[in-house]
């Protein structure tokens, strides 16, 4: 039977992770994700979950440790922010190229400097290039939700899964949570030996050189499975859905039966701009909002049928990309609307770094912005909140 709790975003990780029975956990502490590791180290230590520990002495070597436990078939898992993401950089693309189905929880704060433990998304997409698929977190109960999501979806397609939540807003709010029984958990995700890559019985090689004549084929190969993993990560959220009673889907639209603007954005925002569409649309402005729950691989086909008939987009991104020409998230929109017969105007903005927060009148505007973007054509990017 399932129990309803009040546990924060950090603590429905931990569960999902326990209910998960995972072999392995590299732990280092690092804010606002500690909490997540320490609740795991209880279970452990308590005996409720049977599994290696291992304290270690940073981040980059938190996820190598990953790696070589998960290339033996073993389901492991670690938890990071921040500089501690941007100090497994190289490493994530090791992670992603040498197909181990490592979860990692990534609890969203700002990259330094000036040094700031607040919420925003610069560090997830500073490594969005680096193989990994991507699902982001809008409440505790999403939290423990895609964590369990991540585990088949890492262990079926043979990619690591990186599972955001945003630091405070959602890895310290406490919420309803609703833990469905460990047993039904178990038989989503069986726990079994993976393949072991690196058993003297097996003839893998790993981790090999190279050269240009291999190079290009072996890297390919980690490219065509985020690709082909989209069918997959549908796949599996459907039946995620089917027996745990939920309607999960790569993007979701609120308000976009009529409308002609429309903001996209992801993570824990999402309600209160949900909230301003419905004042909007009580007073006759067809608005609406869609939020992106996966980011890897790219919804693209999903969002252009959720903008078809839409005259403009205002883009919320939460990072910034100094000297592009644009920022993270309205970039990949601008792409995947490239070639629609009816393309909408795209509107960016940037909004809420390092934890700025962001007040009623900042959606106002960013709506009003995108629905003046609707009738003249899309300005310049909007540094929402920036004070003079």
């Amino acid at each position: 039977m399932n129990k309803k709790v009040g546990i924060s975003g950090n603590y429905a990780v931990a569960y999902a992770v326990k209910m998960a029975d995972v072999d392995m956990i590299a732990a280092y502490p690092i804010t606002p994700q500690t909490t997540i590791v320490e609740k795991l180290s209880e279970f452990v230590a308590n005996g409720e979950l049977d599994a290696s520990y291992m304290n270690v002495e940073s981040e980059h070597s938190a996820i190598s440790a990953c790696i070589g436990a998960s290339l033996t078939g073993a389901r492991v898992f670690t938890a990071t922010s921040s500089q501690g993401l941007a100090l497994m950089h190289e490493i994530l693309f090791m992670a992603s190229a040498l197909r181990t189905p490592i979860v990692m929880a990534n609890v969203n704060r700002a990259l330094s400097a000036p040094l700031n433990i607040w919420n925003d998304h610069s560090d997830a997409m500073a490594q969005r290039d680096s193989g990994w698929i991507q699902l982001w977190a809008r409440s505790a109960q999403e939290s423990f939700d895609d964590t369990i999501e991540a585990f088949k979806i890492a262990e079926e397609t043979r990619l690591p899964v990186m599972v955001n939540l945003d630091g405070y807003i959602v890895s310290h709010m406490y919420e309803p949570v609703e833990l469905p029984d460990e047993e039904d958990v178990r038989k989503f995700i069986p726990s079994r030996p993976l393949e072991n890559r690196v058993s003297i019985k097996n003839a893998h090689a790993v981790g090999v050189v190279g050269p240009p004549e291999y190079y290009y084929e072996m890297k390919y190969q980690a490219i065509d499975a985020i690709e082909r993993s989209r069918h997959k990560v549908k796949e599996i959220e459907n039946d995620f859905n089917r027996r745990f009673g939920k309607n999960y889907r790569e993007i979701e639209a609120y308000g976009m039966e009529d409308a002609e603007a429309a903001l996209i954005l992801m993570g824990s925002i999402f309600g209160s701009a949900k909230e301003i569409a419905n004042d909007l649309r009580g007073k006759g402005r067809k608005v609406g909002v869609v939020s992106l729950r996966v980011f890897r691989p790219f919804p693209a086909q999903e969002l252009r049928e959720a903008l078809d008939g839409v005259k403009a987009v205002g883009v919320v991104d939460r990072a910034t990309t100094p000297g592009g020409s644009g920022n993270p998230l309205y970039t990949e929109i601008a792409t995947a609307l490239y070639g629609m017969p009816e393309r909408p105007a795209i509107q960016g903005f940037v909004a809420g770094l390092g934890g700025r927060d962001m007040r009623e009148d900042d959606f106002r505007l960013m709506y009003s912005a995108t629905e003046k973007a609707a009738r003249e054509g899309a300005g310049r990017c909007i540094y929402v909140g920036l004070r003079e």
